[in-house]
């Protein structure tokens, strides 16, 4: 039983899958776990990378310009340049609905975003960190259900796939 759990919390720490991937894996192999069960762990696995980021992503792109390894400096300067100017074009349209917006980013279970992309991007812009935390993680619950939800065929019974 502890490997499967481990197997939910892991696959739900991993960027860009996350609980986007780990609920339906979990779903999809019957692993003999109860589904609200499933969803706690892919949340909890989720949300826990989620400080960490906050409050490293933008240090270690910062440093890695500095680095001697120019793939390396490259990539963080790409990284650092690429975010804040999607960024700062996003504040804009925002305006005071900053929060709500990256609410909905990390929500939407699409691919490419979610709760490290999400952190990520609030790192970058150095949102308010109690604020960015809160909108991460009302998100994380919003996509977490969502994909509950489509895994169990509950949107399928309900438009008539």
């Amino acid at each position: 039983m502890i490997w499967k759990i481990l197997l939910v919390f892991l696959i739900s720490m991993v960027p860009l899958i996350e609980l986007r991937g780990a609920i339906p894996v979990a779903i999809g192999m019957d692993l003999g776990l109860p589904e609200w069960a499933v969803l706690i762990i892919a949340l909890i696995g989720n949300i826990v990378p989620v400080p960490i980021i906050y409050l490293f992503a933008r240090k270690v792109l910062v440093w890695g310009q500095r680095c001697k390894w120019k793939p390396f400096k490259q990539f963080c300067d790409f990284c650092l340049k690429k975010g804040e100017k999607a960024g700062n074009k996003l504040l804009k349209k925002a305006k005071s609905g900053t929060y709500v917006a990256l609410f909905l980013f990390v929500a939407i279970p699409v691919p490419g975003t979610g709760a490290w992309t999400g952190t990520l991007a609030a790192s970058i812009l150095n949102l308010d960190f109690k604020k960015s935390m809160l909108a991460v993680i009302l998100g994380v619950i919003t996509a977490g259900l969502i994909m509950l939800l489509v895994s169990l065929g509950v949107f399928k019974v309900m438009f008539g796939g």
